[in-house]
């Protein structure tokens, strides 16, 4: 009997491909978990941006039924003493207790199911802009800025609308301001110039 000399390819090749299993696997995993990790910061975004819609009509009752005084603004540019100061949107810290809270002035309640209530209540902040038409009398509108949070902290959205007058206002148009922060920060350094 001849006996063959066995050079164990198969024991390599086994370790290879179960690897290569464990490999794809992992990457599997990973982007699975991604993925899931994208849907939850879109659906608290998205939680964010309703509450801060419950805040905008919020602050439209209480403008309608004159509950609050809001801040009186004069639109002016740059003067002889450099640039003109930041709107007040900007410098009132609207994540921190700054503005008006949801309700706070309305009585309304925040009508979210248990699964997606937000992290904080919205807050809202309401300015009286003055202005000048040309070759009319000084007329104003309402800026109406406000933050809507998420489930998690960090997670919010920030909208901007102008309601015009006369009672009720009725809203005439709206943007999400998405790098507020930024802007919040870079008018608390101004001021501390």
């Amino acid at each position: 009997m001849r006996h063959y000399k066995q050079r164990g390819v198969t024991l390599p090749v086994t370790f290879l491909l179960l690897l290569a299993a464990l490999t794809l696997g992992a990457s599997a995993a990973h982007t699975a978990m991604l993925g899931e990790k994208a849907a939850r910061a879109e659906r608290d975004r998205l939680i964010a941006f309703q509450a801060a819609e419950d805040a905008m009509m919020d602050a439209e009752r209480d403008i309608n039924a004159g509950l609050s005084v809001p801040v009186e603004v004069s639109p002016t540019g740059a003067g002889a003493d450099g640039p003109a100061p930041a709107p007040a949107w900007q410098t009132v810290d609207l994540a921190g207790d700054g503005g008006t809270e949801y309700g706070a002035m309305t009585g309304a309640a925040m009508d979210v199911g248990e699964a997606s209530l937000p992290f904080r209540r919205p807050r809202y902040l309401v300015e009286r802009v003055t202005y000048t038409p040309p070759g009319k009398p000084p007329a104003h509108y309402y800026r109406v800025t406000v933050i809507g949070f998420g489930t998690r902290p960090g997670s919010e959205a920030v909208l901007q609308a102008s309601f015009q007058p006369p009672l009720p206002v009725r809203r005439h148009s709206w943007r999400e301001i998405m790098d507020w922060q930024a802007l919040h920060d870079a008018a608390d350094a101004g001021d501390g110039q």
